[in-house]
């Protein structure tokens, strides 16, 4: 799992964004900042997860990443982590819409907060730690979170085992 996930993340360097939405440079500068604002705030593997994760999908396409993000996960960490990529642009694109459609449904706190995250991921001057570092800080965070089993690692339910 680790080095899947390092290549996703390593994929993002060199990726522009525009700079109207996102003065701080490439998709791999954002999202180590997301995921340093997320540790910042919670310990919550699904969480951290999906605020290092969330943009996976800009390597493929920016318009449609949040999809692609999703389909590249999918198999790979939780369901969970899976949903709040493919719709963490949801609360962007159209705010009123996503909080009826989901009210009531604990998710909507979590996609809330990684939107926030989001936000504040777009310092240009930001010091931020590598790549490496972030994954390997989010899977020991799930290894602590589970008691010694990775709580983001996706599960195969009519198989009984590992996806």
């Amino acid at each position: 799992m680790r080095s899947e996930l390092l290549s996703l993340i390593e994929s993002l360097s060199g990726v522009q964004q525009s700079p109207t939405f996102h003065p701080e440079g490439d998709a791999m500068f954002h999202t180590l900042q997301v995921f340093e604002r997320a540790l910042e705030d919670t310990r919550d593997p699904r969480l951290l997860a999906a605020a290092l994760l969330h943009d996976v999908g800009k390597a493929i396409d920016g318009p449609t990443h949040d999809v692609e993000g999703a389909s590249l996960l999918e198999g790979l960490v939780r369901a969970d982590v899976v949903w709040l990529v493919e719709h963490h642009l949801d609360l962007l694109r159209e705010p009123g819409r996503a909080r009826r459609r989901f009210a009531g449904d604990e998710r909507l706190a979590l996609l809330q907060r990684l939107r926030r995250y989001d936000l504040a991921g777009r310092d240009p001057a930001a010091r931020v730690r590598d790549p490496a570092w972030a994954v390997d800080t989010l899977l020991e965070e799930a290894l602590r979170q589970g008691r010694g089993e990775n709580m983001l690692e996706a599960r195969d339910t009519q198989k009984g085992g590992h996806a």
